[in-house]
């Protein structure tokens, strides 16, 4: 009969749940109507209200434009010096703009700086038609890649995030796709650190970038302000300190100062509140799990990303992690292997689990092997019976 293995390790201790099942943590009350705060290393949800409600994101969307833009880069299907013409229905285009004209022929980089510095509504429709024919070719394109990237909450029905019936999306959606950008896009996510673009000198008034949280020396690099009567002020945010990042969303503020001060807010709280330990650096031995009919009579066991945990300042200690497993694990056996979890508790709250992988490869072992195997272990329960 296969017995269940565990062995409790000793040292970690801390007052959180470990990965994507989300923190114990002071609460944070946020007077947005919806939010959403992210901490990317852990996986963990530090803070959600009304996170999964959609929402009139107005243009906080412009990220999804973004992320389509960028792909195509990525995928050589544009360069940065590709230009794009201009069509009189981007011309046309109400609010925040590059006052683009007919004339002109922006290139993809003036592009992305005029969408993400500028949030120009203009740049976006030229994107769109560029990229698709027809802006509404192209929020279909957008739909079906938003469902790919696992953003269920989010329908678009424009580029630009112009108000109209049925375009929405959740916070937490955009914080997942914030993340995409960040991670997906490394080079060009650096664009949404710019603090100002000038487009042929014909903005003077709108050159400099809304995001708030940017120049205020707390590691903000991005990402995308929003505003429009019906969905009040938002922000994505993302900021890093100490390799550590956060990705925030507001929406539903009532003024641009609110939308600042709640975005600072949230910052100092996610990084003053929480701190990240590496508890099991990657590739370390957690356990040894004995083997039945291998070649070794026991394998190393590892977390394959090591385990970091996030410790809410002032919180007890308590936490124990396991390595579970069934055992004795028979050969063969692959290196990278999953063959057990690795399960941190908290008191009072729920466990999380971690893969457990054989650190390398266990050969099951010739007919003599097995033999001895096979004695070894009736050797083990005669000791074991005589012991009971």
């Amino acid at each position: 009969m296969r017995a269940l293995w565990s062995r409790v390790l000793a040292g970690i201790v801390a007052a959180v749940v470990l990965g994507p099942l989300g923190v114990a943590a002071q609460s944070f009350d946020t007077n947005a109507q919806s939010a959403w705060v992210y901490d990317v290393a852990t996986g963990s949800v530090l803070m959600e209200k009304n996170a999964h409600e959609p929402m009139p994101p107005a243009s906080m969307s412009k990220l999804m434009t973004v992320y389509m833009l960028f792909e195509a880069l990525d995928q050589g299907r544009v360069t940065p010096d590709t230009r794009f013409p201009v069509s009189t229905r981007a011309r046309q285009m109400g609010g925040s703009t590059m006052f683009l004209n007919e004339l002109d022929r922006p290139t993809v980089d003036e592009l992305i700086k005029g969408i993400i510095v500028l949030s120009g509504n203009d740049a976006c429709v030229v994107v769109a038609e560029g990229l698709a024919g027809t802006e509404e070719a192209f929020a279909r394109e957008m739909n079906a890649r938003a469902q790919e990237l696992g953003l269920q909450d989010t329908h678009l029905v424009n580029s630009s995030g112009w108000p109209a019936p049925g375009h929405v999306m959740s916070a937490s959606d955009l914080g997942k796709l914030a993340q995409h950008l960040v991670e997906d896009f490394p080079k060009l996510y650096r664009n949404f650190a710019l603090s100002s673009f000038e487009y042929d000198g014909r903005a003077p008034a709108n050159t400099r970038n809304r995001n708030p949280i940017l120049g205020l020396g707390i590691g903000a690099d991005g990402l995308k302000t929003g505003h429009t009567q019906e969905a009040g002020y938002g922000l994505v945010g993302s900021a890093v300190q100490d390799g550590r990042r956060v990705i925030f969303v507001v929406n539903g503020l009532p003024s641009e100062r609110a939308r600042a001060e709640e975005s600072e807010r949230i910052v100092n709280w996610a990084f003053r509140q929480f701190t990240m330990k590496t508890v099991i650096p990657k590739g370390e031995t957690v356990a040894w799990a004995p083997v039945w009919l291998g070649q070794s009579r026991r394998v190393a066991l590892t977390a394959p990303e090591g385990v970091n945990v996030l410790i809410p300042a002032g919180a007890a200690l308590g936490v124990t992690a396991e390595a579970v497993f069934d055992g004795p694990i028979e050969a063969p056996i692959a290196a990278g292997q999953r063959v057990g979890d690795l399960v941190v508790s908290v008191p009072g709250s729920v466990e999380s689990r971690l893969p457990l992988v054989a650190a390398t490869e266990v050969a099951r072992a010739g007919f003599v092997g097995r033999l001895q195997n096979a004695a070894f272990r009736l050797g083990e329960r005669a000791v074991a019976a005589v012991g009971g």
